[in-house]
């Protein structure tokens, strides 16, 4: 669970080196948005010595982006260096396992040795292989499921597999390929019925699973075996012992994913979920194994309350790694009032229990990897507003940080041997560069120094860390931001409200466009990682179950309450509210919760009636888990009817800005008009503004432009903001 939480996740300026800034700094501006740019791809060499890397820029005229290759020396030994060509887009950069670097650019792959400039050269197609690139392990197969078990046979016949993935010793080849039903029987219909058949235009669905945010409408119907049909797994051997032709390993049924070898070519570890045909089930994601050569298949966990993702082989071989939680469909079953942890499990290939490594680590892993060795398992997490690098003994122990600070490392890249890497560095004070360490946090280096010209030039606000306790003596964290111009003794300024989405996910270190923006116009802006909100532990994780908006919006209103009374210039009488999604909702909760509180808002995708939202959106999950059920259940439906805005509506006060996508599925567009009507109907002013053929998440930068004028000219309507120059 993550949060895209701002307009530019890590930004930079590309500029020449550093120069002594004698000029006043300039205020930001909206234009500034195009002059920004994003650091991605970080990618550090297999030897550790070098990180490539893109940088890419917005382009105002074309609505889309632009992206140069990088290298710099890991040690910043010397300046970084462009590898692409000007004007040609560049992506995808990977490293051979010879040191050099391949990538594409326009279209064309590439391979250059970081070392000697103009050492580029075109790949002959069919012949790229970056490090890594052989082993299933690193990419997967796609696919996806787990069910009944048995033995291998049969299915033998041509002597090789096209596209297969080779075992680690070269002795045997595997591929995942579909298996399709028999053909449909054909239906008859008459020469009358064709016609009509014929002239009908609109779409028609009789399954459950029929929309998702951003998708095809309606979706395919996965239940349907003719639509996705069973994939099984392939084996051929090389003139080795067992397979000379193709033998079919697998008879489930199911759709195997992230299928990969066992080091020592002797096992093959693939997942797969048992309910992707059941419409009523939220699936069930399982690691399966099987014996090679004697072709063993055997499901290796049991316990059913739990998925099971990022399966991986220790180096050895002898031990899986795992990441656990509950299942949807238990948490709904059981009617629990919390959603489980998130651990990280090993388990034998041989067999026996799991061995939870991070039930005592309140937190939530990412990215679990082993370590070369197999001494470590390494990951990341989130803990307040910091994203960190963690690591953990597979044989037990404490979970042990090894970065370190308040700020957010992001784009995490490891080395052969696990003992260097490379990552940006993201704070809410400026946009984010590349920097490299020892894999312990040691030996910190920052590779780039690309936003000089701009920090030098632009007037940036910075965020104070809060502190503070809401109405029941909870401890929360939140982040102020205060306009550059802001005096003790100067004007009064008005404050907005910035609530995340999710509700779990969280306000977390990062350079914010918008946020910076609405401080050079005038503006503080409170952010608050408010209960629900992730990196506080699983208490405060699944502290709102029940009562999306309660507890919660307590977290908000006492974080004003503690800005205003820390800073009396703080103007109480012109505090707004914005957010999106979840945001959204809670923007919609706080004005009519809080009606006199609250001069101004914009509601952006925010859900209004729990009760039309459990129908018409995608994930009904939320309701079913979250709000103990569906709107026929009478403890369900009560709490949807309490929990949701509209039923408040008449109490409402606050000129609210609408901002919506077209083809929204998770927060349909109707949830947004509910609440727009009920404010027209009561007198306060309403605006609706819907952007063409955008899903949940509205992007595209002219829209991203088009939504920050319009939010700040609410606010500088009706906050009535002071005028910057």
């Amino acid at each position: 669970m993550r949060l895209v939480r701002s307009l530019v996740a890590c930004c930079v300026l590309v500029s020449a080196p550093a120069v002594a800034q004698t000029a006043a700094k300039r205020p930001l501006t909206v234009e500034d948005y195009y002059r920004l740019k994003t650091i991605g791809a970080v990618n550090i060499s297999p030897d550790g010595k070098w990180v490539a890397y893109t940088v890419s820029s917005r382009v105002e005229e074309s609505n889309g982006n632009t992206s140069e290759l990088w290298v710099v020396p890991s040690d910043e030994a010397s300046a970084p260096r462009r590898i692409s060509a000007a004007n040609v887009n560049a992506a995808a950069p990977v490293w051979n396992d010879d040191g050099r670097l391949e990538y594409t650019a326009g279209g064309t792959r590439y391979i250059a040795d970081p070392a000697r400039p103009g050492s580029e050269q075109v790949v002959p197609p069919d012949t790229s292989a970056g490090r890594g690139g052989a082993t299933v392990g690193r990419g997967g197969v796609a696919g996806g499921s787990p069910g009944g078990g048995g033995r291998a046979g049969g299915g033998r016949g041509a002597a090789t597999l096209a596209g297969g993935t080779p075992s680690p010793d070269g002795r045997w080849t595997l591929a995942v390929r579909d298996v399709p039903p028999r053909p449909r029987p054909a239906t008859q219909q008459t020469d009358f019925e064709k016609r009509h058949a014929e002239r009908f235009k609109g779409i028609q669905f009789d399954w459950l699973d029929y929309q998702r945010d951003g998708g095809a409408y309606p979706l395919p119907n996965v239940s349907d075996p003719y639509v996705t049909p069973p994939q099984e797994i392939f084996i051929t051997g090389r003139g080795a012992q067992g397979y000379t032709g193709v033998t079919q390993l697998t008879h489930l049924g199911l759709r195997p994913t992230s299928v990969q070898w066992a080091p020592g070519s002797n096992g093959i570890l693939f997942t797969a979920d048992s309910a992707y045909r059941s419409e009523l089930s939220y699936g069930r994601t399982e690691p399966w194994l099987i014996s090679v050569p004697d072709g063993e298949v055997r499901r290796i966990t049991r316990d059913a309350r739990y998925d099971y993702r990022g399966a991986r082989y220790s180096p050895d071989g002898k031990w899986i790694l795992m990441t656990r939680q509950f299942r949807t469909d238990h948490v709904i079953a059981q009617k629990l009032d919390h959603g489980g942890a998130t651990d990280l499990v090993v388990l034998s290939t041989y067999g026996g229990p799991e061995k939870n490594l991070t039930e005592a680590w309140d937190f939530l892993p990412a990215g679990a990897q082993w370590s070369p060795d197999g001494s470590w398992i390494y990951f990341t997490g989130g803990v307040g507003g910091s994203v960190h690098l963690f690591r953990v003994s597979p044989n037990g122990g404490a979970v042990e940080q090894m970065t370190k600070g308040e700020r957010r490392i992001g784009d995490l890249s490891f080395d052969k041997t696990m003992t260097r890497i490379a990552y940006t560095v993201n704070t809410f004070d400026g946009p984010a560069e590349l920097w490299s360490s020892n894999i312990d946090g040691t030996g910190e280096k920052q590779l780039t120094r690309v936003h000089t010209e701009f920090a030098g030039a632009v007037t940036l606000a910075r965020a104070e860390r809060l502190q503070y306790t809401s109405a029941d003596g909870t401890p929360i964290e939140g982040w102020l931001m205060l306009p550059p111009s802001y005096r003790a003794n100067g004007p009064r300024v008005p404050l907005i409200v910035s609530n995340h989405g999710g509700p779990h996910s969280a306000i977390q270190y990062g350079f914010n466009f918008k946020n910076q923006y609405f401080a050079a116009q005038g503006y503080a802006v409170l952010e608050v990682n408010f209960r629900s909100s992730t990196g506080y532990g699983e208490k405060f994780l699944w502290g709102t179950w029940g009562a999306w908006g309660t507890k919660d919006g307590q977290d908000v209103m006492a974080g004003v309450d503690h800005v205003l009374g820390k800073y009396p210039n703080l103007d109480r009488t012109r505090v707004a509210s914005i957010g999106h999604s979840y945001g959204g909702f809670m923007t919609n909760w706080l004005i009519t919760q809080y009606p006199d509180r609250f001069a101004a808002a914009a509601s952006g995708a925010g859900i209004v009636n729990w009760m039309s939202d459990y129908g018409n959106a995608d994930i009904a999950r939320t309701k079913e888990t979250e709000f103990y059920g569906t709107p026929w259940e009478e403890r369900a439906r009560e709490i949807m009817i309490k929990q949701s805005p509209l039923t408040y509506a008449g109490r409402a006060k606050a000129p609210t800005l609408f901002i919506v996508g077209e083809i929204d599925r998770r927060v349909p567009f109707s949830e947004n008009e509910q609440m727009y009507v009920a404010l027209k109907k009561n007198g306060v002013p309403a605006k609706m503004i819907q952007y063409a053929n955008m899903p949940h998440a509205i992007s595209g930068h002219w829209n991203v432009v088009h939504r920050m004028l319009n939010e700040r000219g609410w606010f500088d309507q009706y906050l009535r903001a002071p005028t910057v120059p």
